[in-house]
């Protein structure tokens, strides 16, 4: 188990990394803003793909639908890369933050060329390939945050842990409103003040999540549209895409990880001198 001393300081570093989160806004909001007349120019059966995202979201926050992953192979990966025995989750409870941290990193990056790939093969046929795109790039998404989430020790089997799996797939597209707001509700996630009666009230507001993520397919509408220079446009955004989303699930189940620990150091009982 770390030091005190040295969770506080990876606590730093994770606050650091949120503030820098506010200067991508500015170019965020330039990219996003056109793409929303756009809309009116994509092709119906375009919108109505896009809009299925509303139903599997929803269907996965209930009961995980066809997105749920396999946490076994995720403890094969831990324990060839560790050589620690690892059979249940609460195996993984006991990994160092850095081992946690460098294993979601480096699945993310398995899932972000796994995620590239998609996106050039879809590219090929242009808009006519883009509406396979959408959910296999979901499907990636969700597979990849499930699989930190697991990591760090926490179970995507319980519906609780998919509201905060999709509040990390909200926020690695929301713009500063949004972030803060989001790094608000999660920093009291495991709190004892933050009632299960409360937790699950987010769910009412899950459309949202989808309306967000929804938003980041305004680069793919307008540029994967063109057979063959889709392949690069398509590739290019869904690596970028998922490597955000990798990187901001890290680093919230970092902060998360950290703050139960800090925990357990004042609720331990005083040394007896």
């Amino acid at each position: 188990m770390e030091s005190k001393a040295l969770l506080l300081n990876e606590l730093r570093e994770i606050e650091k990394w949120e503030k820098d989160q506010k200067g991508l806004w500015f170019w965020e909001r330039i990219t996003r803003l056109p793409f929303k007349m756009l809309d009116k120019l994509t092709p119906r059966f375009i919108q109505e793909k896009i809009g299925t995202l509303l139903n599997e979201l929803g269907s996965y926050i209930q009961d995980g639908g066809k997105y749920l992953t396999n946490e076994t192979k995720v403890f094969q990966f831990i324990q060839k890369k560790t050589g620690r025995t690892v059979s249940q989750l609460s195996d993984m409870n006991e990994l160092p933050l850095q081992v946690m941290k460098q294993a979601s990193l480096e699945l993310g990056s398995q899932r972000k060329k796994a995620a590239t790939i998609q996106g050039a093969g879809t590219g090929v046929g242009g808009i006519f390939t883009l509406a396979i795109d959408i959910p296999a790039l979901l499907a990636i998404s969700l597979k990849t945050l499930q699989e930190i989430a697991i990591i760090h020790g926490y179970n995507p089997n319980d519906k609780k842990e998919r509201v905060f799996i999709l509040k990390c797939l909200q926020f690695s597209s929301a713009d500063i409103v949004g972030k803060q707001a989001i790094l608000d509700e999660l920093s009291v996630y495991d709190s004892e003040s933050q009632q299960t009666q409360q937790v699950m009230s987010q769910l009412q507001g899950w459309r949202e999540v989808a309306y967000t993520y929804r938003d980041q397919f305004g680069w793919k509408k307008l540029l994967q549209m063109v057979p063959v220079a889709g392949i690069i446009f398509g590739a290019y955004s869904n690596r970028s895409m998922v490597s955000d989303l990798s990187e901001a699930a890290t680093m919230l189940y970092q902060k998360r990880r950290v703050l139960q620990r800090l925990d357990k150091f004042s609720s331990d009982p005083p040394l007896i001198k």
